[in-house]
């Protein structure tokens, strides 16, 4: 009768554990989803909120710069208010980001309640979730709960898209943004199933670190938003991003010989496993974010495809990602970690690898079918395995310094890969568009410097159609060359921007090549 009841009970842990489980991919799943939505529907917001492609594409590297940006102040702040609050805190937040965009009517909205808001949410949600799987699963189930988000990050990148794609196509992209206020409605509602997971570590704040932190993450993501906006103090924001890094860095060793509260132990460092596994978490971000950058806007802006196009000629990428982690997560067995992690960047450095020479010759997004499936299976190889390989070696009373740490990588990784395969691609088509402008043997040298300086600033948030109406006053010969110009640019502007992410996922790979050689560590029972 007793070992019933203790039988009875253990199955109802069970079945809470597992709500529990899925509710945190849930929360994932929002995290995830948010960004493609934005990318997918590109087009369709520049034109509702009457603003530029670029100013938009600053929007969504805004949103990721914040989120790596606060990261660290957001663990922090979990450990003295409480994981759990924390948690519920930065779903809050991304509520908010997701309840503006379903009103916003002008570009600052978006800026301040999507990009900072909910980036801010962000910054709160991600380090206090990893803890909570810390803190709530243990042995062979926390490896389970692990590769679940892993798999839900994969499935909202699958999702993203397509839904993306059809709410925007058949009803509004806004809808998308307000069924994302259901989802977290729903996570919010089983809130009573979290246990809290206590910090005993010191309790000071460290408002010089955490000051240092924004400072040189923000300040290098916002050099390169600035170049891509052609503004000035570029390498001044640049080396102050820079300098703050490194003095962050000194800060956070001199305060631990003195015994202070610091904004993270820089003793996590020590430990080589996870050093390499922060680096694996951003280099693959930086190779998500450049790629989920440019072929969305090449997809809207060179092909002329409405969002629902877009996001079904971005589902092979997404829906091949999702698939390998589900079944990375389910297969891993006691394969090491670090060579699964080996596989993820070498088939995400040769599927990215192949779309530089098909992007001029691909007529229509399906062209790119097998380069995009093989990126994703190396991006789900990746996903299902990076976070549990780089928390492994950590103790519970660290885990939150740690998570937080792996996030703000990963935060930074996709704010970089963001910010800097869009600038690339910016920086190309204005070079592009100067000489070809200037070496056109149709166009009047008298016209010649004002026509690249229209296309450097106009052409790159419009198509040919759009761009042909806008010539509808000149001459045939005129507008077709400029057509031409416009049509030639624009697919070297994709390539450039897509050795980003080939360069990440090589960088990946010899990272990769580091974790192999290193003793085997995996999460304790």
């Amino acid at each position: 009768m007793v070992e019933g009841s203790l039988t009875d009970d253990a199955d109802r842990l069970s079945g809470r554990r597992g709500l529990l489980a899925v509710l945190l991919a849930m929360a994932m799943f929002v995290l995830v989803v948010d960004t493609s939505l934005m990318n997918v529907s590109i087009s369709a917001v520049v034109r509702d909120l009457d603003t530029t492609v670029s100013g938009v594409q600053s929007a969504i590297a805004l949103e990721a710069l914040v989120s790596a940006a606060f990261i660290l102040i957001g663990s922090k702040v979990g450990d003295l208010i409480g994981r759990k609050r924390a948690y519920v805190l930065g779903l809050l937040g991304y509520a908010t980001g997701a309840a503006a965009m379903t009103f916003a009517q002008t570009l600052t909205a978006v800026i301040v309640l999507w990009a900072v808001v909910g980036g801010i949410g962000a910054s709160l949600l991600l380090p206090a979730m990893q803890s909570l799987v810390h803190g709530n699963f243990h042995g062979p189930a926390q490896k389970k709960v692990y590769a679940l988000v892993g798999a839900a990050a994969a499935i909202a990148a699958a999702v993203g898209p397509l839904l993306g794609g059809f709410v925007t196509t058949y009803l509004s992209w806004r809808v998308g943004f307000a069924l994302e206020v259901v989802v977290i409605a729903v996570v919010l509602s089983g809130i009573g199933l979290v246990r809290d997971v206590p910090y005993t570590g010191p309790r000071g704040v460290d408002a010089v670190g955490a000051g240092l932190s924004v400072v040189g993450m923000g300040g290098i993501v916002l050099g390169i938003l600035v170049w891509q906006e052609g503004g000035e103090a570029v390498a001044a924001l640049l080396v102050i991003g820079s300098s703050a890094l490194v003095g962050l860095a000194y800060w956070l060793i001199r305060r631990k010989r003195q015994g202070k509260p610091s904004l993270m132990d820089p003793d996590l460092f020590r430990s080589t496993v996870f050093r390499l596994g922060v680096t694996g978490q951003m280099l693959q971000q930086i190779a998500l974010g450049g790629t989920m950058i440019a072929l969305p806007i090449y997809l809207q802006m060179v092909l002329e495809y409405n969002a629902m196009q877009a996001g079904l000629s971005l589902a092979p990428l997404s829906l091949s990602m999702f698939a390998v982690a589900l079944l990375a997560g389910k297969k891993a067995g006691d394969r090491q970690p670090a060579a699964i992690i080996w596989w993820g960047f070498v088939l995400v450095a040769v599927g990215v690898a192949i779309l530089v020479p098909l992007v001029p010759r691909a007529e229509f997004g399906w062209a790119l079918l097998p380069p995009l499936v093989v990126a994703g299976a190396g991006l789900g190889l990746l996903v299902s395995q990076l976070n549990n390989y780089t928390l492994a070696p950590i103790s519970e009373e660290r885990v939150s310094e740690a998570a937080g740490t792996n996030s703000a990588a990963g935060s930074f990784g996709l704010s970089f890969g963001l910010a800097f395969a869009g600038a690339v691609m910016l920086a190309t088509l204005s070079i592009s568009f100067t000489a070809m402008a200037q070496s056109s043997t149709v166009l009047p040298a008298d016209e010649q410097s004002q026509v690249a300086l229209v296309l450097e600033e106009d052409a790159e948030v419009m198509s040919n159609t759009e761009l042909e109406a806008l010539l509808v006053g000149q001459p045939p010969e005129i507008r077709d060359e400029i057509v031409r110009i416009n049509t030639e640019a624009r697919p070297l502007a994709l390539q450039v921007a897509l050795l980003v992410p080939v360069l990440a996922a090589l960088l990946g790979l010899f990272t990769s090549f580091r974790m192999i050689r290193q003793p085997d560590v995996r999460q304790n029972g």
